[in-house]
């Protein structure tokens, strides 16, 4: 009788325990195998994915490798760049700011970040903070100058704004603009007195428990399961590429981050601003976010009568996804593409994390994920990815380019050395290395090899000092001045109809007063009398009629008229080092003045 009541507990506690338990259902049946073909038709090396639903995580897995040559695959923690979805999270932080009483999204930028400067006193009086949070501040992206002439100092980016012409009227058209999110980043340091990077792991990655995350490049690099950075070379061929130091531009995308870390920014934005019960954004500034502020464009229904419209919230993009809105926001930086997507009225969050350049991964993954939990028709996104490859591939390969011309440069290559200067951009400084001409862009180091004329190939070089053998888009044309010599580099940046102009900035040379005094006096030009004299140390021309214009040293006798862009002066010294007489250097000609004895 015992050992039949033993029998019967027995049973009743492994029933209870199967009560308990009940059959795990998987709520994406068969979607890896769909995940591993989209790994090898898109040639990536790996990616992460997680979703959200109901406030849970549902579904979170790696695919592929974060390192292809040691086989190290990804999971669900393992960290990549995720770009340009960092902006919700910059943006969110002005939401709190605005909570807390220290600032309006209608306030004046300017008056918000003092140093910062647009290029017309009509942008600067109505250019608001709403308007760098929806792009619509009329300046086109200008990226180029970030991208290609790097610096740490969060001022020194700023101060380019001032000189980028708008393409459009304040809140005319949406143009996508990096500048005006580390601005919105420099508005938070101003306002907090903390780095924006203490922000971000203050009011976010520490209270969402994203433990993984982090906004430092070192950081991201020596982490034991980060994904290393990839691209697609030749025929197919992934090729690892190097990290880039996003540096002072972090704002407007320099977060590091995984899928499970990712889940949890994700559950803040479904649950209308709560992680664990815990108000981490105000559900009003989540609603405004996730609201259109402003039309990207048209975007009228293409391939796919049910997926159309295009509109920017605050760090987000709208659009209507097969009946579902749909507020999702892409990233993209060398080697690495993400896309953070949630669907308010259906309680549903994605995050798909690749460490592929340029990559239509996230996208296809995305929507294949949405396709079967809104359970829509599923349609073939990665077959048209795919597709969509190989005609870009043929398309290139039918293009014929025009026969390079064998024709030698004007100058000599010592000609072409020095320093040239766009502010909007930055300094390209070319020097002379093993008889051909050198620069440096962002962080790598450049070779520029001839191609005709005064045009010149940038090509880069890698640590083992190969030479990039693709054609670059970035041509270099040298231009020449009336005097003949090299005085500025023209290049196609940012869709450029016209080449951006890099003027050359002569070496700035300190002479003493003494050196100077020697060129002072009156010089007659016609019936004019000019006048050269030292203001200070500074030696300066005056022409009758005229203002005073005050030089600087270009070389030997020669001085640039700082206020008069391309107009110089050159003084013809005997071998007794007395001045004859000064020439005029300027785009209408060339006239002389005889020094008065």
């Amino acid at each position: 009788m015992k050992n039949a009541f033993t029998l019967i507990a027995c049973c009743f506690v492994t029933l209870t325990v199967l009560a308990q338990s009940p059959k795990t259902i998987t709520p994406l049946p068969g979607i890896d195998t769909l995940f591993n073909r989209i790994l090898k038709d898109q040639i990536a090396a790996g990616f992460s994915v997680a979703v959200v639903r109901g406030g849970e995580v549902i579904y979170s897995k790696g695919f592929g490798y974060r390192d292809v040559e040691n086989k190290k695959p990804v999971t669900p923690n393992t960290l990549f760049a995720i770009g340009s979805s960092s902006k919700a999270f910059t943006a969110s932080l002005l939401g709190l700011l605005r909570k807390e009483g220290k600032l309006t999204f209608e306030d004046k930028a300017i008056s918000l970040l003092p140093q910062l400067r647009f290029y017309n006193e009509e942008m600067n009086s109505q250019i608001i903070l709403r308007d760098l949070m929806a792009h619509r501040t009329g300046l086109s992206r200008y990226d180029f100058s970030w991208f290609l002439f790097n610096t740490a100092n969060r001022d020194s980016l700023i101060a380019r704004v001032k000189y980028m012409k708008p393409t459009a009227a304040v809140r005319e058209k949406w143009f996508y603009n990096n500048f005006m999110y580390m601005a919105q980043g420099m508005i938070v340091e101003r306002l907090t007195g903390k780095t924006w990077e203490q922000n971000i792991k203050e009011k976010f990655f520490n209270p969402l428990e994203m433990t993984r995350s982090n906004t430092d490049i070192n950081a991201f690099k020596n982490d034991s399961d980060a994904s290393l950075p990839y691209i697609v070379a030749g025929e197919n061929v992934i090729k690892k590429i190097d990290y880039y130091n996003i540096n002072g531009m972090g704002p407007a995308g320099s977060i590091n981050s995984s899928a499970n870390d990712m889940a949890n920014w994700l559950k803040v934005w479904t649950s209308g601003g709560y992680f664990k019960k815990k108000e981490i954004l105000p559900s009003s500034y989540v609603h405004e976010a996730a609201s259109s502020q402003m039309v990207m464009e048209a975007a009228l229904p293409a391939k796919h009568d049910d997926v159309f419209l295009a509109n920017y919230g605050l760090g987000w993009m709208i659009g209507s996804y097969r009946g579902h809105y749909i507020v999702e926001h892409g990233g993209n930086i060398n080697g690495f593409s993400a896309n953070v997507a949630f669907f308010p009225s259906d309680d549903l969050g994605i995050v798909v994390l690749s460490n592929q350049n340029g990559s239509q991964v996230p996208v296809v993954v995305r929507n294949s994920i949405a396709d079967r939990i809104l359970k829509l028709k599923e349609l073939d996104w990665n077959g048209e990815a795919k597709a969509a490859a190989e005609a870009s591939k043929l398309a290139k390969k039918s293009i014929k380019k025009a026969p390079v011309l064998k024709i030698s440069s004007s100058h000599p290559l010592k000609d072409y050395l020095g320093s040239f200067e766009n502010p909007a951009y930055g300094v390209i400084k070319v020097t002379l290395e093993n008889n051909e001409l050198h620069t440096v862009l962002g962080d790598e180091k450049i070779v520029l090899k001839h191609m005709h004329y005064d045009v010149f190939d940038p090509k880069s070089i890698d640590k083992n000092g190969l030479v990039d053998t693709t054609q670059s888009n970035l041509m270099f044309n040298f231009s020449s001045g009336v005097d003949g010599k090299i005085q500025g580099i023209g290049i196609f940046l940012d869709g450029s109809e016209k080449p951006v102009m890099f003027d050359f900035k002569p070496e700035i040379k300190i002479r003493s007063v003494k050196e100077l005094e020697k060129y002072t006096g009156e010089y007659t030009l016609g019936k004019a009398i000019v006048k050269v004299f030292l203001k200070g140390n500074v030696l300066t021309v005056f022409v009758p009629g005229q203002p005073e214009y005050e030089t600087e040293t270009m070389e030997a006798d020669t001085f640039n008229l700082k206020a008069l862009k391309g107009f110089s002066v050159k003084f013809e010294v005997t071998a007794e080092q007395k001045v004859s007489s000064m020439t005029f250097i300027q785009p209408n000609g060339v006239f002389k003045a005889v020094k008065k004895s």
